[in-house]
């Protein structure tokens, strides 16, 4: 049996969702994600561990739901006054949060408990709405844009790709890359 998904909740489900969330961040802080177990995340939280179960699953569900609430982008993409600079500033910066050991272990948690995909299309849009708001702005100041999906499958996919499936060091000049490659037919080189 699949838990229903994972929507904002309001009221009493939203503050068990974040005393839940909260009491996974706190013991993996203090005892390590080994030491994780439902009956204790409960504890911590003042849940019974059937709260935990009916509402997530599992362990594994329950770290993929927090896991994609670490990868929530707290803020918009930096405005740098051009389509390039805002694009490549954000592909660095997404792909050095990713690339991260706790931004790679976020992503691993997210996919591994997912039985229905939610979580990682959840991922899937919180990068798309920063990529989203680039555009938007580069449109509004007159410049023209790639498709938001083009964006998508030739910056955000290599990245990831890269980081879950050959893991290995990726740098700026690899982001800028990317970028380069899916604007250079869009716009005169610099």
């Amino acid at each position: 049996m699949s838990p229903r998904p994972m929507t904002r909740p309001g009221g009493r489900s939203a503050r068990v969702q974040e005393s839940v969330h909260a009491a996974v961040r706190a013991l993996e802080a203090e005892e390590g994600r080994a030491a994780l177990t439902v009956p204790l995340v409960a504890a911590r939280a003042g849940v019974t561990p059937s709260t935990i179960y009916r509402r997530w699953g599992d362990l594994q569900e329950l770290l993929s739901d927090v896991a994609v609430e670490r990868l929530r982008p707290e803020t918009p993409p930096a405005d740098h006054g051009a389509l390039r600079t805002d694009l490549e500033a954000w592909a660095e910066h997404f792909l050095e949060e990713m690339a991260s050991p706790p931004g790679r272990a976020y992503l691993r948690d997210a996919l591994a408990g997912d039985p229905d995909g939610s979580n990682a299309g959840q991922c899937s849009a919180y990068a798309a709405e920063q990529v989203d708001v680039i555009l938007a702005r580069a449109a509004d100041r007159g410049e023209p844009v790639p498709d938001a999906d083009l964006v998508m499958d030739h910056v955000v996919a290599p990245m990831i790709y890269r980081l879950v499936f050959r893991p290995g060091p990726m740098d700026a000049s690899y982001a800028r890359g990317l970028v380069e490659a899916t604007l250079s037919g869009l716009m005169p080189p610099r």
